[in-house]
C-alpha cells in the first residue's frame, strides 16, 4: 500500500472529478430540463423526507476523495437513509447543532489534514464536493452525539460499583480491548523516515488502512494477520499505554507512540466488560536470552528450536551457562519500570510463553523473551475518570446503535 504523505497530498492524487458544486448545477439546468430532474428528484423516500441523486453523488465523491471507507453505492444508500431517520429523530426532539459548532467542527476536520479550513474546503471544491455536503455531514454527526448524549447520559453513566469491576478491584468484572498495531523499528539512519511514515499512518481512516499499512510496514509478529491482536485485558497494558487506550473511539488510532529501537501505533477494534474480573499486578518476573545475529533466518530458526527445548524461565539458566553473563537477563519490576517495548510484548504473553519480536544492539541481538510470573496487585494503575468515561461511551455507542435500528424497522423507506 503506497502511503499518501499528508491529509493534503491525499486529497489531490485521489481520483478527482475536475466540476465543482456550480459547474453541476450549471451543466443540469443549461443542457437538458430532464437531466436536472433526474439529478435532484428523490433518489429514496424515508417516511416523509427524500434523499436525492444529487446527494446521494455527493456523500459517494466526499468519501472517495477522502479515501474513507464507505463509499460503495449500497453502504451510501444505507448512510444516507440513516442521516435522515437521524435527522427525523433529531427534528422531533428539538435537537441541532449550533453554527458555531458546526464550524469548529469543519476546523477540526481540516486541521487533521494539516489544512486550514479554507484549504480543505477548496480543495472538496476542486473535487466537485459542496461546502454545503461538507457542512451538512459535520453538522448531522454533532447533532447526533447531543442527541444521544441527552436522551441516555443518565442511563450510560457507570455506578461506582461498575467502575470498581471495571478495574478488576472487585473480584469480579473488567475492561478488554481489541487492538491492532503497526511496530515500525527504527535506528538513527531512518528516524526522520519512520516518524514521516507513521504520521501518516495516523491519519489512515478505516480498519482496512490500517491492516494493510500493517502487513507492509509493521516489525511484529502480527503482520501476518493485519496487525491484528487478541483480546487483551486493559490491566494488562503498560500504565503509560492505558490511559491513551482508553481515550480511542472505535476505529480511532493513536498518535505514533516511542519505543526502544522502535515506532508503534494502535487502532481500536473494540472495548468490552466483562463478567469475571482483570487483575492488576504488583510485579511482573520475565527472562530475556539475547541471540546474536538480530532477525536473520538462523537467528529466527535458532529462537524457534528454543521454544521447544524450554518450558520455563528457569530451563534459560542451563543454556547460559558458560556464557557471558549479559546473555541472559532475569528481571522482577513493577508494571512502570519495565520499558515500554518489553511491556508490551508482555501484555501479549500467558506464563512461560516466548516472545521473539523484539531487537537490541542496534538490531544486532534477537532477544528471546520469556514471561514468568505475574504479582497480583489491588492497586489502582488507571484512572477512574477514565475507565468511567470508556464505560460511558462504550453505553452510548450501544444505545445509539439500538434506537437507529429501532427507527428503521418503523420506517417507510422506498428506494428507485
Amino acid at each position: 500500500m503506497q502511503l499518501i504523505s499528508g491529509f493534503s497530498n491525499l486529497i489531490r492524487s485521489a481520483v478527482i472529478r475536475p466540476v465543482a458544486y456550480v459547474a453541476v448545477v450549471s451543466l443540469c439546468l443549461s443542457v437538458s430540463p430532464g437531466l436536472a430532474q433526474s439529478l435532484f428528484s428523490p433518489a429514496i423516500k424515508v417516511n416523509q423526507d427524500i434523499v436525492t441523486w444529487y446527494e446521494l453523488e455527493q456523500r459517494q465523491q466526499f468519501l472517495t476523495v477522502l479515501g474513507a471507507p464507505g463509499a460503495s453505492d449500497a453502504e451510501v444508500r444505507q448512510a444516507l437513509i440513516d442521516d435522515r431517520l437521524r435527522k427525523q429523530a433529531m427534528s422531533a426532539a428539538g435537537i441541532s447543532a449550533s453554527p458555531e459548532a458546526v464550524q469548529l467542527g469543519i476546523d477540526e476536520f481540516a486541521a487533521r489534514g494539516r489544512l486550514s479550513t479554507d484549504e480543505f474546503l477548496q480543495l472538496l471544491s476542486e473535487a466537485g464536493v459542496s461546502r454545503e455536503t461538507v457542512r451538512d455531514f459535520v453538522a448531522d454527526q454533532l447533532s447526533w452525539r447531543d442527541f444521544i448524549s441527552a436522551r441516555f447520559l443518565s442511563q450510560a453513566r457507570p455506578s461506582e460499583d461498575e467502575v470498581n469491576r471495571a478495574l478488576g478491584q472487585s473480584g469480579s468484572g473488567g475492561l478488554q480491548v481489541l487492538l491492532s498495531e503497526v511496530i515500525i523499528p527504527v535506528n538513527q539512519q531512518t528516524v526522520a523516515q519512520v516518524e514521516l511514515l507513521a504520521e501518516e499512518i495516523a491519519l489512515l481512516e478505516g480498519f482496512d488502512a490500517f491492516s494493510a499499512a500493517a502487513t507492509q510496514y509493521s516489525a511484529a509478529g502480527t503482520r501476518t494477520n493485519g496487525g491484528r491482536l487478541d483480546w487483551l485485558n486493559l490491566t494488562d497494558l503498560p500504565p503509560a499505554l492505558q490511559p491513551v487506550i482508553i481515550g480511542l473511539k472505535n476505529g480511532e488510532i493513536t498518535q505514533p507512540i516511542s519505543l526502544p529501537n522502535a515506532v508503534a501505533l494502535f487502532q481500536l477494534r473494540g472495548l468490552r466488560e466483562l463478567a469475571s474480573g482483570t487483575p492488576t499486578y504488583s510485579k511482573i518476573d520475565y527472562a530475556i536470552y539475547n541471540l546474536p545475529g538480530g532477525r536473520s533466518a538462523e537467528t529466527l530458526a535458532r529462537a524457534a528450536d528454543l521454544r521447544e527445548e524450554v518450558d520455563n524461565c528457569d530451563d534459560l539458566y542451563g543454556l547460559a551457562k558458560d556464557q557471558p553473563e549479559n546473555v541472559l537477563q532475569r528481571i522482577e519490576a513493577s508494571p512502570s519500570e519495565i520499558p515500554r517495548d518489553v511491556a508490551l510484548e508482555l501484555s501479549k504473553l500467558d506464563l512461560n510463553e516466548v516472545s521473539t519480536a523484539l531487537t537490541g544492539n542496534n538490531g544486532q541481538t534477537l532477544k528471546f523473551l520469556m514471561l514468568c510470573t505475574r504479582t497480583l496487585d489491588r492497586g489502582e494503575e488507571t484512572s477512574r475518570a477514565d475507565v468511567a468515561n470508556a464505560l460511558t461511551q462504550q453505553r452510548l455507542t450501544a444505545f445509539a446503535e439500538s434506537l437507529l435500528e429501532q427507527l428503521r424497522a418503523d420506517a417507510t423507506i422506498i428506494e428507485q
